[in-house]
């Protein structure tokens, strides 16, 4: 009897989560950010909006990043077109952005300084060149201290092909949505770093316009689609200091499937 009252429970629960009202809401500058919002908006049937700058970004990534450099450097963020959608009216915001610096991309920081999120539940979505989606999501903790910050997903512009089934995964994984899925194993320990190893890491890797650095020690998992290899690296930071990164690879099962580099965590 009491498994039955549990049971009964949890399923009222998840369908009460599946219920909660939900806006797609994101920045999106050079089109990936708005590919994974419009993704999420249809394996969610959310409703969506874009946030717009009255100045709009020129979708140029050398011109972007010096206009936010001096914005950032002067204090001046950038204004907001007015939101049509009104935050008090959903339960859950799934936010999106592209990362700029390290972090979320400027017109979140207007955004969190004009809207209201207090109580609200949010799950950040983002595209970036090599990684963010840690530091971001931590940088929303801070900025939001009375909202709930939600574990996010994020997917490297030049993958974003992969958005839509990693979607699925995501959102099935953290009761948003319908269905069940296999949990992912967990990497093996880590050890150093074979010559073949050293190989798939340089085939996924050697293509990004910054060193990434040198690989000494890796864990692996291998899933129904995918072998994944999760290598420690050292470089240097941004600062020009020695530096230790993870750095994320994966290699499909499919035939003539490349090494594919997913993410940094720094």
């Amino acid at each position: 009897m009491k498994k039955l009252l549990l049971s009964l429970v949890m399923t009222t629960c998840i369908t009460a989560g599946y219920a909660q009202k939900k806006l797609v809401l994101y920045f999106s500058e050079g089109g990936t950010t708005k590919v994974v919002a419009e993704e999420l908006q249809k394996q969610l049937d959310a409703d969506i909006e874009s946030i717009e700058a009255v100045e709009p970004y020129s979708g140029d990534f050398q011109a972007t990043i010096q206009r936010s450099n001096k914005e950032r450097q002067s204090g001046q963020m950038p204004a907001l077109k007015p939101l049509k959608s009104n935050i008090a009216d959903y339960d859950i915001i799934f936010l999106g952005y592209p990362i700029w610096g390290g972090t979320y991309a400027l017109p979140i920081a207007t955004l969190l300084k004009e809207q209201n999120f207090d109580g609200k539940t949010i799950v950040p979505f983002c595209s970036f060149g090599s990684g963010g989606l840690n530091t971001s999501s931590a940088d929303l903790k801070k900025a939001l201290p009375n909202a709930k910050i939600q574990k996010g997903y994020g997917v490297r512009a030049a993958r974003v092909d992969a958005a839509a089934k990693e979607l699925d995964r995501f959102l099935k994984e953290n009761g948003y949505k319908e269905g069940v899925v296999s949990k992912l194993p967990e990497y093996s320990a880590q050890q150093p770093v074979t010559e073949e190893e050293k190989a798939i890491f340089d085939a996924a890797c050697s293509s990004y316009q910054f060193p990434l650095g040198t690989p000494s020690t890796v864990g692996k998992r291998i899933t129904d689609d995918s072998t994944d290899y999760q290598f420690t690296v050292k470089g240097r930071g941004m600062n020009g200091e020695e530096a230790v990164s993870t750095i994320f690879v994966t290699v499909g099962k499919e035939e003539g499937a490349k090494p594919e580099f997913t993410e940094v965590v720094r």
